[in-house]
């Protein structure tokens, strides 16, 4: 049974309109196939405030709603009276990262098929399709440590990320971060489309691999189709076709 929390009695407004546009995110990935039963996680910060909303550990992401939410602070520690527990597996690794990088506002690490496969070839994501250009020099790996339960793998998770917004964890999955949910939101999208046409094509024979002039030239003018608050429009578009199917996400 789901814990009930209501904006004006149990917290802010800023946390509330933090836990619909969650509750909405993790929904819209379950409505495309990218969760993976109770499992996986997408992880927000509280705005002014060092802690983070994560799923509740029992439940399927159809089930999540603003009010389930587990409210934790930065090692993971529950915040309010959900009756579920938290996946260390996912905290640990998700904490290194909102600990350690300001910007770092939200999120995802999944086990989508077609990811895990890129993230499991040796190259990993190469610049063979319109996506995949998109992340051209901008992607860290990280090798297999096993499960991410041990806050000194943390140091490495960093490191292997760099500067960038996209880690894969190799023989493993991704994680995707961002300044905003947004951001975090469409960067996925179009890593996750890059990966499916990639398993795609290389079942077909060998890919046709972009050359790093023409990849420059489609980064440059990719912020001249960009819309301001990138990722927004695409977020509350599937937000809206969300709404004609199910509004328990916003409870």
């Amino acid at each position: 049974m789901a814990t009930q929390l209501r904006r004006n009695s149990d917290c802010s407004e800023a946390e509330w309109t933090a836990r619909q546009e969650l509750a909405a995110c993790y929904r819209i990935f379950d409505m495309f196939g990218w969760s993976e039963s109770i499992y996986n996680h997408i992880t927000v910060r509280v705005p002014g405030e060092e802690t983070f909303l994560i799923n509740p550990y029992g439940l399927l992401w159809s089930e999540v709603t603003a009010s389930n939410l587990v409210k934790i602070d930065s090692d993971g520690n529950k915040l309010c009276s959900s009756p579920y527990p938290v996946n260390k597996a996912g905290f640990t690794q998700h904490a290194c990262f909102h600990k350690n990088i300001d910007w770092a506002h939200a999120i995802v690490h999944t086990h989508t098929p077609d990811t895990m496969a890129v993230c499991s070839s040796e190259e990993g994501l190469t610049p063979t399709n319109f996506y995949a250009c998109f992340f051209e020099g901008a992607v860290g790996y990280h090798d297999f440590e096993g499960i991410t339960v041990r806050a000194e793998e943390g140091v490495r998770l960093l490191e292997n990320l760099g500067d960038n917004r996209v880690l894969m964890l190799r023989n493993h999955g991704p994680v995707v971060l961002g300044a905003t949910l947004y951001e975090m939101f469409l960067n996925y999208y179009m890593l996750q489309r890059a990966c499916e046409i990639q398993v795609k094509t290389c079942a077909l024979g060998k890919p046709i691999r972009v050359s790093p002039e023409v990849v420059a030239v489609h980064q440059r003018d990719r912020d001249q189709v960009a819309l301001k608050d990138f990722g927004k429009a695409d977020f509350e578009a599937w937000t809206r076709k969300l709404d004609t199917i199910d509004r328990s996400w916003r409870e």
